[in-house]
């Protein structure tokens, strides 16, 4: 895996900044801090090592810039890509996109076996996001704790290494943030231990963690808190 100096983060644009030069041949990732879509191109571009090839563009989804919705992005959400003279979004389209496109260690292993397991794998995603969303309002072991039982048995199926598919890929970068701030939120306010008895997804996490393409874009834990409160709990 590339590893990277500690990057210095650029400040978040808002409704007062100017637009970058949009266009001019520099490819721009736009995203957001706190968001864990974002976080999934976010950490693509770093395990690639590309800080020098994919600027960061981090908008204010409080209070958006007009001109990201008018000149970049008309759905005016993050992440997106400018690339070649087009935007592109989804994270998932992008966390792909971003490694077929650029430079760095491949994140996708050659073997067929593995290939296929990886688009069972993301495409799962969307479940388990919604299943342990759904499950702040509900209740979290009989909902979400299925979910990471998933998670677990998923983590079984390759043995030649820590991560869902043995080495570090798209897979462990399409679940990896939202995982990080699930088991924040679940401790914290509903005193549920997300690697209780699952102590391959224990492993998965501390893995994870020594990465440093991926430290650099962790979410500070208190802000998760705060905004899942704000938006779930309400």
């Amino acid at each position: 895996m590339a590893t990277s100096v500690q990057e210095v983060l650029p400040p978040s644009l808002d409704s007062t900044s100017e637009p970058p030069t949009l266009f001019d041949g520099t490819t721009r990732l736009y995203i957001n801090y706190q968001c864990p879509f974002a976080q999934r191109v976010w950490i693509t571009r770093n395990v690639k090592g590309l800080q020098d090839k994919i600027e960061l563009v981090p908008i204010d989804l409080q209070n958006r810039p007009a001109w990201y919705k008018e000149k970049v992005y008309p759905q005016n959400k993050v992440p997106s890509l400018e690339h070649d003279n087009k935007v592109i979004g989804e994270s998932l389209d992008l966390i792909k996109y971003v490694d077929s496109n650029f430079e760095g260690p491949s994140l996708l292993p050659d073997d067929p076996e593995k290939q296929k397991y990886a688009e069972e794998l993301i495409a799962y995603s969307d479940t388990f996001l919604k299943e342990v969303y759904t499950s702040f309002k509900g209740d979290v072991e009989k909902q979400a704790g299925p979910q990471f039982d998933y998670l677990e048995t998923a983590l079984d199926k390759f043995d030649d290494g820590p991560f869902f598919l043995g080495q570090f890929s798209q897979v462990d970068i399409a679940y990896a943030p939202f995982v990080e701030r699930f088991q924040i939120f679940l401790q914290e306010v509903f005193k549920y231990d997300i690697t209780s008895g699952r102590p391959k997804l224990a492993k998965w996490i501390e893995e994870v963690d020594k990465l440093d393409g991926y430290k650099q874009t962790k979410v500070d834990p208190q802000k998760v808190v705060d905004l899942y409160k704000s938006r779930f709990l309400a």
